[in-house]
């Protein structure tokens, strides 16, 4: 059954396999992956509404959202480089996810996983101290590289040890 609301048990293997503190600590970790996605999701979602981002960054989306009189609310977003903004994260995390499987394999999962967390600190540093729209494009790719890292480390199925 869909969900694993009924459980049969009666036929299956048992595994010697037991729930350590070691193996709940790398689930919490690896859950955490997911959680950067949905974070950003939110945050972006919100501060791309936001009145006072918008006039400083996206001043043409600001003055179509001030309007009177659209009837479509989704029209007034419809800007190619407020689009950009958004999804350069994603993409950069797509694409560096290719990438960290190979860094993972040749320097090793604890070297990937710095790189990762590097890479996302200084993407947030630089979209918290942007300037103008190109800081922070630069600064969502470095935040995409970072969860991209994060992402393909933890859920990679490499049983390599850490080094």
């Amino acid at each position: 059954m869909a969900g694993g609301a009924v459980v049969n048990t009666s036929g299956g293997k048992d595994y010697p396999g037991r729930l350590t503190i070691f193996v709940f600590f790398t689930c919490v970790v690896a859950a955490t992956g997911g959680l950067i996605f949905g974070y950003d999701i939110g945050i972006s979602g919100g501060v791309t509404s936001m009145n006072p981002f918008l006039k400083k960054f996206f001043p043409e989306v600001y003055n179509k959202k001030q309007m009177k009189g659209s009837a479509n609310q989704y029209c007034k977003y419809d800007n190619q480089l407020l689009q950009t903004f958004t999804s350069s994260l994603y993409l950069a995390a797509l694409v560096s996810s290719f990438f960290a499987a190979t860094v993972t394999r040749v320097v090793g999962r604890k070297w990937s996983m710095f790189t990762g967390g590097l890479t996302f600190l200084i993407g947030a540093a630089l979209n918290g101290a942007a300037e103008n729209i190109a800081m922070l494009i630069v600064g969502r790719i470095l935040l995409g590289v970072g969860v991209g890292f994060a992402n393909q480390v933890m859920t990679s199925t490499y049983n390599t040890p850490l080094r």
